[in-house]
């Protein structure tokens, strides 16, 4: 059974230490169930998943690039360098995609907290199966052209994040924390 002991030991990797191998199709999709048990006003299931993976992280990469130059034709070695790695040093990254069309019942902001939370659970099931993972967004998760021309998102899609998956090339150290008995209060009728 899952500990609190476990989840207190969620911590994000940084891309460019996740390695191959990365999870087998069998423990995808372990994963992906695990990822799907999110909370769901509504059962509307408004998330789907992308694969990248195998040769299919190279011409990611080679797309990103392509339109980060488009919008910032000054972009030194450093910053291409940092976005092709997002894509190319682990071996397996899954795109979350909120599907936020027309709802007359559940709002926008719940449909996406659903597929914000499948992030998080695809994390904590990546770290799991003795994987690392980053959840990431910049700007490849705002630009419309890229999003639709590159990822395929339909108009009424928003990326919530690529989950970068692999196994560690190192000892990720924790870091600090903030602690959650400042962060509350109790609430007192007024």
């Amino acid at each position: 059974m899952l500990s609190l002991a476990a989840l207190d030991t969620r911590r994000s990797v940084p891309t460019r230490q996740l390695a191959a191998p990365g999870p087998d199709a069998a423990t995808l999709q372990r994963m992906l169930t695990t990822a799907v048990r999110v909370p769901d006003h509504g059962k509307r299931v408004p998330f789907r998943f992308l694969r990248i993976s195998g040769d299919a992280r190279v011409a990611l990469a080679d797309a990103a690039q392509a339109r980060l130059l488009e919008l910032e034709p000054d972009s030194g070695n450093g910053v291409i360098t940092k976005l092709r790695t997002r894509f190319t040093a682990p071996p397996l990254t899954i795109a979350v995609i909120a599907k936020l069309g027309l709802d007359e019942k559940i709002p926008v902001s719940e449909r996406a907290s659903t597929a914000s939370c499948v992030c998080l659970l695809l994390l904590q099931a990546a770290q799991a199966e003795g994987f690392g993972a980053q959840w990431l967004t910049g700007w490849p998760a705002y630009d419309r052209v890229f999003l639709e021309s590159v990822l395929g998102l339909e108009q009424d899609e928003r990326l919530t994040g690529t989950i970068a998956i692999g196994s560690l090339h190192v000892e990720v150290p924790e870091r600090h924390r903030p602690d959650a008995s400042t962060l509350i209060r109790d609430w007192q009728p007024a």
